[in-house]
């Protein structure tokens, strides 16, 4: 890893895993999604209130190595307040980032492009990802 990746692992994912966005439990949720890797045990379940094709509230909580909790944190923090359209349109992008080497918008997602040099941790770094893009579409 470039020393570069290094110091943005270690600013967002690292910083992100300690302190993430909106981890807790809602039992009120309309909607709860259960992302699961039975390779690793990492396991998360997001919690969403979507009205009028708008995310209006996000939460998570759940237990995964550094890079997924990170990256659900992340998600979380992102899609709330936005519509259906941009979220679907932000996976994408993450998407297309994490597997197409496409540039990342900011720093913050470009932290886990690290994950392309350690194929095992791309599940780490899409799991809640993937979870809500197979939910929406």
């Amino acid at each position: 890893m470039d020393e570069q990746l290094r110091i943005l692992y270690q600013k967002f994912i690292l910083e992100h895993n300690k302190n993430p966005y909106h981890y807790e439990k809602q039992a009120d949720a309309a909607i709860v999604l259960e992302a699961y890797n039975p390779m690793c045990g990492d396991q998360f379940k997001l919690y969403l209130t979507i009205e009028a094709d708008r995310v209006v509230a996000a939460h998570f909580h759940g237990y995964g190595c550094a890079i997924s909790k990170a990256s659900t944190s992340v998600l979380i923090q992102r899609i709330e307040g936005k519509s259906l359209a941009e979220v679907k349109q932000l996976i994408q992008d993450y998407m297309a980032m994490l597997h197409q080497g496409q540039a990342a918008p900011d720093e913050e997602l470009q932290a886990f492009a690290a994950a392309k040099a350690f194929p095992g941790r791309m599940d780490c770094a899409t799991l809640s990802w993937q979870e809500l893009k197979t939910y929406l579409e």
